[in-house]
């Protein structure tokens, strides 16, 4: 009897189990389409552009604080605001680096422990051309604050190594791009560009194509360093290429058909 029963189950089984397989997909398929069309993504993309909500309560806290630091410490700070993505912004004087960062650090209302980044900014129009930009985190209140300053191309001012170990390298980086010097740093060397390496390239004025060039000479076995030499001239395509932006502008010489364009084609 039991081999009988299970001749009769077996197929029925079979049948149920490729019914439920085939049906598993249609219902998945289903749900998707209710899942698009419920929340918007079958129509049209929505124009309206991403935007990180500002919360007041945040904002005006961060500004509480901004007000509570310049009361402390009335002598370096000069500007205090929170410009955007709820972010307090202090602007203070070169002097007060040592100082005010080391009261960020310390204080038990901030508790600043993390040096996220130092970051430069050149505006040659400016007589302290150099802003300098430290960014802190506080993972105790899970808040972020940046310090800003500002220098020229010959006042150094003071390294931040002493309070923050990770500022070793950021300053190396800023010494390296823009050539604000950092008074009493360790080993303050360049860091990204090579040995020998004339200027700072994120200054303003210093040229795309650079001073020196850099290739192995095969006479004397070794990479040399030489001005640079542009060995092709800049050159003005009069062909029709894929490469070029506004065909038709260009200088058209007589004889030659302008370029049609594919308004004109279609």
């Amino acid at each position: 009897m039991a081999s009988r029963l299970s001749r009769l189950i077996r197929p029925i089984a079979s049948t149920l189990a490729c019914k439920n397989a085939f049906a598993a997909p249609r219902s998945l398929g289903c749900s998707m389409v209710q899942r698009f069309a419920s929340s918007g993504v079958e129509g049209e993309t929505s124009k309206k552009p991403t935007v990180a909500p500002h919360n007041p309560l945040v904002r005006q806290r961060l500004t509480d604080f901004g007000a509570y630091i310049a009361e402390c410490m009335p002598k370096y700070v000069q500007q205090v605001n929170v410009p955007y993505h709820d972010e307090l912004e202090v602007c203070i004087h070169p002097d007060g680096i040592i100082p005010v960062l080391s009261f960020l650090k310390d204080h038990t209302n901030a508790q600043f422990l993390s040096l996220i980044d130092i970051a430069g900014v050149d505006k040659p129009m400016l007589e302290n051309r150099f802003e300098i930009a430290y960014m802190l985190l506080s993972l105790q209140f899970n808040s972020r604050i940046i310090v800003k300053t500002y220098t020229d191309e010959l006042t150094p001012i003071d390294s931040l190594c002493s309070v923050f170990q990770a500022a070793n390298w950021y300053e190396r980086e800023v010494w390296d791009m823009f050539g604000v010097f950092f008074a009493n740093h360790p080993d303050l060397r360049r860091i990204l560009t090579d040995y020998g390496f004339e200027g700072h390239p994120f200054r303003k004025d210093f040229p795309l194509s650079g001073y020196v060039e850099v290739r192995y000479d095969d006479e004397v076995k070794r990479v040399v360093v030489e001005p640079v030499e542009l060995t092709q001239e800049f050159r003005k395509f009069e062909a029709n290429t894929p490469w070029e932006t506004f065909p038709q502008f260009r200088q058209i010489e007589e004889g030659q058909k302008p370029a049609e364009t594919p308004e004109e084609k279609n």
